[in-house]
C-alpha cells in the first residue's frame, strides 16, 4: 500500500510590517536595542526607555561596557552627527555618568582587594576593623563632606550666640573610608569610525588587559584621538578628529597608556609590558 502523501500545512499570512528584523554583523547591536529584556543579565546591565547598557562581547579591558541609545532618530547616525543635537547630547552625557559609576563599582569589586588605596576600606568591609565615626545632624541623610561640616559650624555658631542649639541633636555615624577613586580610571567615548552600525558609547577601564585585545588597531582605537571623549562634543568643524583617516591615528606607534614608553609597532612586546603595568596599577 502506497504511503499517503503528506499534505503541507499552510502557514498563516504575516500581517503587514511583522517581518522579523535580522540583526547581523555590523547591525548586531540592534538586537539589544529592540528587545533588551530577551537577553540575560550577564549581557544586559540595565535598560530603560532611552538607553540599553550591555557588557561588550569582546572586552578590551578588565571591565568594558557599551551604552546604546534607543532613539530611532539618532541610533543609526554617525556619532559626530548624532551628538550635535544638544538635547540628545545632554541625555547621553547623563547616562554615561550613570554607567561610568557602575563600571567603576564593578572595577572596585574585582580589584579593590589588591589596591593600597582601598586597604582601609577593605578592612572595614571584611570586618577586620571598625569604621570611624563622624558627627551628623539628626534628621539629615547622606554622609559628611563640606555640607555636613558647614552644618556643624552653623550649629556651633548658634549655640555660642544664643546659649543654646536649634533643638537638633548630633548623632555619631559610621563612615566607610572613601578609598581609591576608581572612576578616574574609566574611559568614556565613541570611535571616530565606528565598527558597528548603531550608535554606541564605550565605557571601560583604562588597563587594556584582555585576551580580546589582539592587535595594534584594537589598542590604538582606545589610546589615540580615534576615541573621542563624550565630554568633547559637539566637535568644532575643524577638529582634526573629524579627519581620522588623514590623521592616521590607527597607524601611530604603540605607546603605553601608563608610562608613555613607545613600542613602535611591536604589539606582542606591548602586551607583555601591559601585564606588568596592570599588576602595578591595580595595587595603587
Amino acid at each position: 500500500m502506497a504511503p499517503r502523501p503528506k499534505v503541507p500545512h499552510p502557514h498563516p499570512p504575516r500581517p503587514p510590517g511583522s517581518r522579523p528584523q535580522l540583526f547581523k554583523n555590523r547591525m548586531a547591536l540592534g538586537a539589544y536595542i529592540a528587545a533588551p529584556e530577551s537577553h540575560p543579565a550577564s549581557v544586559v546591565i540595565y535598560h530603560n526607555d532611552d538607553f540599553v547598557a550591555i557588557h561588550d562581547k569582546f572586552p578590551k579591558a578588565t571591565v568594558h561596557a557599551l551604552l546604546l541609545p534607543r532613539s530611532p532618530r539618532h541610533s543609526l547616525l554617525h556619532p559626530f552627527e548624532a551628538l550635535e543635537d544638544a538635547e540628545f547630547l545632554a541625555k547621553v552625557r547623563a547616562e554615561v555618568e550613570r554607567l561610568k559609576a557602575l563600571v567603576a563599582t564593578e572595577l572596585r569589586r574585582r580589584l579593590g582587594s589588591f589596591s593600597r588605596s582601598d586597604a582601609a576600606r577593605e578592612a572595614v568591609l571584611n570586618g577586620e576593623t571598625e569604621p570611624e565615626e563622624h558627627d551628623q545632624q539628626a534628621g539629615e541623610g547622606g554622609g559628611g563632606g563640606e555640607a555636613a561640616a558647614a552644618a556643624e559650624e552653623e550649629e556651633e555658631g548658634k549655640g555660642k550666640g544664643k546659649g543654646k542649639g536649634n533643638g537638633k541633636r548630633k548623632r555619631r555615624e559610621p563612615a566607610l573610608p572613601s578609598g581609591r577613586d576608581w572612576a578616574a580610571d574609566i574611559v568614556c567615548g565613541v570611535h571616530a569610525v565606528p565598527s558597528m552600525g548603531h550608535l554606541h558609547v564605550h565605557v571601560l577601564s583604562r588597563d587594556m588587559r584582555s585576551p580580546a585585545m589582539k592587535h595594534r588597531k584594537h589598542y590604538n582605537s582606545f589610546n589615540t584621538p580615534f576615541l573621542v571623549d563624550v565630554a568633547d562634543f559637539p566637535l568644532a568643524e575643524d577638529d582634526p578628529r573629524r579627519r581620522t583617516r588623514e590623521e592616521g591615528f590607527m597607524r601611530r606607534d604603540l605607546v603605553c597608556w601608563r608610562c608613555g614608553h613607545n613600542f613602535g609597532n611591536r604589539f606582542q612586546e606591548l602586551k607583555h609590558h601591559l601585564e606588568r603595568e596592570f599588576e602595578e596599577w591595580k595595587r595603587e
